[in-house]
């Protein structure tokens, strides 16, 4: 029955999506009612709404925590974060920015989760986009925030509560800061790996499968009400000196150190459930970890990915 619940708990998640996506409809279908009762978009009326579900969630079942505010910089900015198996961590952020600071963060999202029944709706009201270079950067040069996580889907599938990024040769983020000229927020969240995992036996079929399709299958367990803190680091300024691996590999150590600071590595779930209660010293790893996994901050190409080199597109979620 334990081992049940554990792939069971994942729903919730599911199922607090979908009620977004319902508020959404909701919010549309009624919208004249909205704007005379309300305020005079919709759809930011529905935002609040969901942001508020999202970060009733968070408080409640991980006691959500933001460290690091003061690094958010003035005018737009680019953050860059550690995906997880499920980026319940990112949901949590957009919400308690747009709650407490009306700072609406855009995000980028694979494409596939806009052909999920009922989610693009969701999706676009709250600022998700597909993004190429050239979206990713029209959105900061129009001075809205924007989050992207390099390892995307990848990361999500294969990483482990061992921390270490995925990005592989993908070069989109740096080339959309370079070109937006804006700074760049790192961000890892302190347990996300605890709180969902996805299935270490299946992961060589499942890499086959996501090479050869495109389509993400590693099936995701836990749902644990762990710790989840969020941590933002200190602002990379825009250098135009820098090129876009040379970019790169500078976040990627910025979030590496970010992981070394706060986060126990290998993860684990009893620990991170006990940081509910007590906030206990952090274990330092045993061995050093290598930047970027086993890429190296990109400078070794991984065969079983190579469509993913991140030339016009950013890969994300």
């Amino acid at each position: 029955m334990p081992v049940i619940v554990t792939f069971l708990l994942p729903a919730v998640i599911f199922l607090l999506i979908y009620t977004s996506a319902v508020i959404f409809h909701l919010y549309r279908l009624y919208r004249l009612r909205v704007v005379d009762g309300v305020q005079n978009d919709w759809r930011q009326a529905a935002r609040l709404a969901v942001c508020a579900l999202w970060d009733a969630h968070g408080w409640l079942w991980h006691g959500y925590e933001i460290q690091g505010m003061e690094n958010i910089p003035q005018g737009p900015f680019l953050v860059i974060y550690y995906h997880g198996a499920l980026p319940i961590d990112m949901y949590y952020f957009i919400a308690r920015m747009l709650l407490f600071k009306r700072l609406q963060i855009h995000t980028v999202a694979d494409r596939f989760m806009f052909k999920i029944p009922g989610w693009k709706t969701l999706l676009e009201g709250l600022h998700v986009i597909p993004g190429t270079v050239g979206e990713c950067t029209a959105v900061l040069r129009n001075g809205s925030p924007l989050a992207i996580s390099p390892g995307g889907v990848y990361e999500a599938q294969f990483g482990d509560h061992r921390y270490q990024l995925h990005w592989k040769n993908r070069l989109g983020f740096a080339r959309v800061a370079i070109e937006a000229k804006v700074p760049i927020v790192p961000m890892v969240t302190r347990n996300v790996r605890e709180a969902f995992r996805t299935v270490g036996w299946l992961r060589g079929i499942c890499r086959r499968i996501y090479a050869a399709t495109r389509i993400p299958l590693a099936p995701v367990y836990g749902g644990f009400p762990v710790k989840l803190v969020t941590h933002l680091g200190k602002p990379i300024p825009y250098d135009a000196s820098l090129t876009p691996e040379q970019l790169q590999k500078k976040v990627a150590r910025a979030i590496e150190d970010l992981v070394e600071e706060h986060q126990t590595v290998p993860g684990n779930i009893l620990r991170a459930l006990t940081e509910r209660i007590v906030d206990l010293p952090k274990k330092r790893p045993e061995k050093p970890i290598a930047a970027n996994g086993k890429c190296q901050n990109g400078a070794v190409k991984d065969t079983s990915d190579t469509s993913s080199s991140g030339a016009d597109r950013v890969k994300v979620s």
